[in-house]
């Protein structure tokens, strides 16, 4: 799995880095050995001149087998939008290999 990181009016620090690689690197898990994986990440802090509320934005997109799977999150922590964009994604991952199954048992019994 390749994680492309992009850091916009945000220092990207080796914590960060770190976080990001181990919470987005761990939905490898949900895929098979052999297939080649990209997840771009991008983090943001959205305004320099609030100190309160949504001042950080996380966005990850992820390209299975011609399918774009994207979440996006605020929240006033760094840390807690790039885990609730891990969350969403692994949902989104999961309800398309739902679907990919269901077309495949029906396919089958056709």
């Amino acid at each position: 799995m390749k994680i492309d990181i992009f850091a916009k009016n945000l220092e990207l620090t080796d914590p960060i880095r770190a976080f990001i690689d181990n919470k987005i690197g761990g939905l490898i898990k949900l895929f098979r050995s052999d297939e080649a994986i990209k997840i771009k990440v991008e983090i943001a802090r959205t305004t320099k001149h609030h100190r309160s509320g949504d001042v950080y934005y996380a966005e990850a997109n992820l390209n299975i087998g011609g399918k774009l799977v994207r979440a996006e999150a605020n929240d006033n922590d760094i840390r807690i939008a790039i885990t609730k964009v891990k969350d969403a994604l692994q949902v989104e991952i999961k309800k398309l290999k739902e679907k990919k199954k269901d077309r495949a048992r029906q396919s089958k019994n056709k």
